[in-house]
């Protein structure tokens, strides 16, 4: 089978890009880098309860996303990433979180 033919077959399949198959998970795609990129930010501006239902969204289409008909392998490795670079996250949180109390004392008492 030849590189056009195959390439035609992924552009007509069910989970091409001429479909929300495809384009879902593309744009999905933009939590896991946001996520990736804020790992170089201080802990401090992490926070816990969108990080938490970040974890909770992702664990819930990636079942979504293999029980789909046709699977949709992109959407599930999408939310596969998303859920480790959320758990990253809020695993930094809770050491910084855990670890210094003062500095969170500080903080705490700046803003009121």
């Amino acid at each position: 089978m030849s590189f056009s033919s195959r390439f035609t077959a992924f552009l007509n399949s069910p989970v091409g890009p001429k479909t929300t198959h495809f384009w879902g998970p593309v744009a999905n795609w933009g939590f896991v880098f946001a996520g990736i990129n804020d790992m170089r930010k201080s802990p401090e501006y992490i926070s816990p309860n969108m990080t938490s239902a970040m974890c909770v969204y992702s664990a819930l289409f990636m079942r979504f996303a293999w029980m789909v008909q046709p699977r949709n392998y992109i959407l599930f490795g999408c939310h596969i990433c998303n859920e480790c670079v959320q758990l990253i996250q809020l695993s930094r949180w809770a050491k910084w979180h855990y670890s210094e109390p003062q500095t969170i004392l500080a903080l705490e008492a700046k803003t009121d």
